[in-house]
């Protein structure tokens, strides 16, 4: 599971540093989070965890605000959430979550560049037997971090799998125990660097070299599309 959410994690990195629409996007997870749950983030933990996530690729703390404040504004009436699912090329399955206030616009955007890679859009559930959706947290390992101590803490919390990678922690867990885990982090005094829900492979497939480029390189015009939030693949 974990080397599933790892794949490829330095180019998809290299990707998100490059994004001129990261913020913008960012922002609106924010605005949908305080739309739905209020502009408190100490009562709101959907909003906590976009503003820890939002505070990880650096965003200013004056965008972050104003982003909280857009949710009492009636152009955030009408954004909702939509997925698509899409086989891309060389077989490998796509599963991209949007935000968006205009679908034919986002699915324009969305089939097109799938069309010219030589994939295609699947109906609706075609892929949801292939992703777990999961509760992924993020953490750095500091001095004091017993790592044995925290996974037996946070097992009652919904703890499944415990990793860490050149001192990177993650935290897995099912998708219902994520307002769980992240309590019990908070507990244990731990502070996130990013934290939210992930589809994961369950039968993650092989790809070589070239055919891995090609996929990146779709996934790349998807992601440059302000309304795309995330795209996951089932490559291994």
């Amino acid at each position: 599971m974990g080397r599933a959410f790892e794949y490829r994690r330095a180019a998809k990195e290299k990707r998100w540093d490059k994004m001129s629409k990261v913020f913008p996007k960012l922002a609106r997870t924010i605005t949908m989070a305080a739309k739905e749950g209020g502009a408190d983030p100490d009562s709101n933990s959907k909003l906590r965890t976009a503003i820890i996530n939002a505070k990880a690729e650096n965003m200013p703390k004056d965008n972050i605000a104003t982003a909280i404040k857009r949710a009492a504004g009636k152009d955030m009436a009408d954004i909702s959430e939509v997925n698509y699912e899409a086989k891309g090329p060389h077989g490998v399955m796509l599963f991209i979550e949007t935000a968006t206030d205009n679908t034919n616009r986002t699915i324009t955007n969305v089939r097109t560049p799938i069309n010219k890679a030589g994939g295609e859009m699947l109906n609706g559930g075609s892929l949801q037997f292939l992703f777990d959706r999961k509760t992924v947290i993020q953490f750095e390992k500091k001095e004091g971090h017993d790592l044995e101590e925290i996974e037996l803490e946070l097992i009652d919390h919904g703890l499944e799998e415990l990793e860490e990678n050149e001192g990177t922690v993650f935290l897995y867990g099912d998708f219902t125990n994520f307002g769980s885990l992240s309590q019990g982090c908070e507990e244990l005094g731990i502070e996130l660097s990013r934290a939210g829900l992930q589809r994961i492979s369950n039968n993650p497939q092989e790809f070589s070299e070239a055919q891995l480029d090609e996929i990146e390189s779709l996934i790349d015009k998807l992601e440059d599309d302000e309304d795309v939030q995330a795209v996951y693949t089932n490559v291994a």
